[in-house]
């Protein structure tokens, strides 16, 4: 049975708080392993601990703002992607990875499965919405890992309302899945840290090898929290040695499940950073960008979350050093990273999603200077509804309408439906825009003919060749990535006219002038 500890309200010192803020008033659970599991332990522990209570109000939460309109916004043209190659078989998918697309197949293959149960926008994200639902308490474990409850139900919280993680909960891309996976890795490895067990090193390659399988970049995180330990055990390698024999297996257990995507990995890289990067963001600029994506491209909330973060790494250090080469290490090998590479490839703030749990963890360790100015358990509360304000704003523009870079294809396309006669030619611009296009608009049911552009020389080729039929031209902001020159973009704007565009005014139509 559960036991009330005397004095509720004394602040009396508890393991794992030390004197600090207790929600629970010295409530402890009656289940510490998994023998412990009973309907009776369960019920308890839901009635009396406002940790508990709190984390299922918040998941709630997070249900519905990850499910809410999920179907919403049309697929945008990587989800499109999403679509084309999940249809494949599992042998094709991998095939598709090998020769060079730019996300590992573990996602497209449980997006397989999935469409076996329909086709439609909810289908296809309905993995990331569950999985950012599942990510919410995992915040909670990793906080109450690395400090206390505290942090873990002020970083769920973040979690639950940020604008950043409920956008690609809703998104038919495995980035989420990247991120559930890095979570529950860095939940064993704090444990493991502490306890040296064998099982939880083991645990901790296996949800580093899923992450891995779900995007390439969370390679970055696992060799940050590699490197964690090694820095954390350096100054007594010699008595450490068993601990550090135990990270050694969880590694290797790692590289043998991470085997052939390691080889693709390094055969992909050296392709793709052969040349210049045709999109992205270069430089110091990817650094600003994530922190104003986190914030949900609010730059006030953007100022305050990174004051809230910079405040909890001071915290950090004052608590422990290593805590403080947590979190320090972590951000700044990430963004050394990104910078170095975002010259050679492609690089985008939602590739750095994980960075969510670092940065989630310092502004939750933030509390402790507030805690310490004001002794009083509202300070968790007032942490909790603060987080919540400064994202509601965000969240309201979020449903209220079309949210770039979701483009509207499907209202697009109906459109075009209706413009089209039989016999026309529709060409995408690049051709590969064709993949959102194609979801929602039959050129069969319209009868008309489809083609792809992406060069002037092909606009010309395609004009040339089709005489006095009616040619329509559907073009995205894509066309600069495809073809950096601009020599297309002349050739519309001298051949061509504007007759149209989708609801976000990001897919545009034109016609032979």
């Amino acid at each position: 049975m559960a036991k009330k500890k005397e004095g509720r309200e004394s602040g009396k010192k508890l393991q794992g708080f030390t004197g600090e803020c207790d929600l629970d008033g010295g409530y402890e659970s009656p289940i510490k392993t998994f023998h412990d599991l009973s309907f009776k332990n369960i019920q308890s522990l839901v009635a009396a601990s406002r940790y508990v209570q709190t984390l299922i109000i918040l998941t709630v939460i997070g249900i519905f703002l990850r499910f809410y309109n999920l179907g919403f916004n049309s697929l945008w043209l990587d989800e499109a992607s999403t679509y084309t190659i999940s249809v494949k078989s599992f042998a094709d998918i991998w095939q598709v990875t090998a020769s060079g697309e730019f996300n590992p197949p573990l996602f497209y293959w449980i997006e397989h499965i999935m469409l076996m149960f329909g086709n439609n926008e909810v289908i296809l994200r309905f993995i990331p919405a569950l999985l950012g639902v599942l990510t919410i308490p995992l915040f909670y474990l990793i906080g109450k890992e690395f400090l206390d409850r505290n942090a873990g139900i002020i970083a769920a919280a973040v979690c639950t309302v940020s604008p950043f993680l409920i956008y690609y909960s809703q998104e038919a891309r495995a980035y989420m899945m990247m991120l559930f996976f890095v979570a529950l890795a860095t939940i064993f490895f704090l444990r493991a840290m502490k306890s040296g067990s064998l099982i939880r090193w083991v645990l901790f390659g296996i949800f580093s090898a899923l992450a891995f399988w779900s995007h390439f970049y969370a390679f970055v995180m696992i060799a940050a929290l590699v490197l964690c330990a090694l820095i954390e055990w350096a100054p007594r390698i010699q008595t450490q040695l068993k601990n550090l024999t135990m990270l050694v297996a969880g590694v290797i257990v790692f590289v043998v499940l991470s085997l052939p995507l390691i080889i693709v990995t390094l055969q992909l890289f050296v392709l793709r950073t052969s040349s210049a990067p045709t999109y992205g963001i270069q430089g110091l600029g990817i650094i600003l960008e994530t922190f104003i994506q986190v914030a949900g491209m609010n730059e006030i909330a953007m100022c305050l979350l990174v004051a809230l973060f910079i405040v909890g790494i001071i915290q950090a250090f004052r608590i422990g050093k290593n805590k403080g080469i947590f979190l320090v290490l972590i951000t700044v090998l990430t963004f050394v990273i990104s910078y170095i590479l975002s010259f050679r490839m492609p690089m985008l703030p939602r590739y750095l999603i994980f960075l969510s749990i670092v940065l989630f963890l310092g502004i939750a360790v933030s509390y402790r200077l507030v805690y310490s100015l004001w002794n009083t358990r509202a300070v968790v509360y007032g942490f909790i509804v603060v987080l919540f304000v400064i994202s509601a704003p965000v969240l309201a523009g979020y449903y209220s309408g079309y949210f770039f870079p979701k483009e509207d294809w499907r209202g697009f396309s109906a459109a075009l439906q209706e413009k089209t006669l039989p016999g026309d030619l529709v060409v995408s611009v690049p051709g590969y825009v064709a993949q959102p296009l194609d979801y929602y608009y039959s050129s069969t049911k319209a009868q008309t003919k489809e083609s792809g552009a992406t060069t002037a020389a092909d606009l010309e080729n395609i004009s040339s060749e089709n005489g006095n039929s009616t040619i329509y031209y559907v073009v995205t902001g894509d066309i600069s990535a495809a073809d950096p020159n601009g020599d297309a973009v002349m050739w519309l704007k001298n051949n061509t006219r504007l007759v149209g565009t989708d609801a976000t005014q990001a897919i545009y139509l034109f016609t032979k002038s």
